[in-house]
């Protein structure tokens, strides 16, 4: 939440703008003071606008309302660091949305683990005519996420993101299983 911050010296200063007969008014004075008071968080924003639109700068409360506005993939509980990146990312996410590397870059932006993605289709050619059809004949996707603690709660976020970075026309199956665990030597 932006607002007056103690101290905050204005980068404008009204007094220093006022004729020359108010200089020595010290009831003038003090009146611009007090709006300088008031008015030096809206210079301090203006001053820093282009940081506000770095999520890599910008404060935490604004990078949210800042995912919104770039429609990225975010559901407010994710740390500041995956929020950011799906922030920076979401221009890129939107470019490759539907494709295979887009939806799992988006998982890996959610979760910060790479899902398991795997689909039905595929492409091929022949030199003779009549050849088999590569992949199945029924369209799927296969999403599997593995992660070292799962609960339900990232299932269904699971879901609810694959049905959005998916392709339109295409079903889906989602799993998120636990990570093997790699022996400590």
């Amino acid at each position: 939440m932006r607002g007056s911050i103690d101290g905050l010296g204005s980068s404008a200063p009204i007094a220093d703008m006022l004729p020359a007969v108010f200089a020595d008014d010290d009831l003038a004075q003090r009146f611009v003071a007090g709006l300088d008071e008031v008015i030096a968080p809206i210079h301090n924003v203006l001053d820093c606008l282009p940081a506000y639109f770095d999520p890599a700068l910008a404060p935490v409360d604004f990078t949210r309302w800042l995912a919104g506005w770039v429609g990225a993939e975010t559901d407010g509980t994710e740390p500041d660091p995956r929020l950011r990146a799906a922030v920076a990312a979401a221009a890129y996410l939107h470019r490759v949305r539907g494709t295979r590397r887009g939806l799992a870059e988006a998982v890996r932006l959610a979760f910060g683990v790479a899902p398991e993605v795997s689909e039905s289709g595929g492409a091929d050619w022949s030199a003779r005519p009549l050849g088999a059809f590569p992949g199945e004949p029924r369209p799927h996707l296969y999403v599997t996420l593995r992660l070292p603690d799962p609960s339900p709660a990232d299932h269904h976020r699971l879901d609810a993101l694959v049905s959005a970075a998916r392709p339109a026309h295409m079903p889906y199956t989602v799993k998120v299983t636990a990570a093997e665990r790699t022996p400590e030597r």
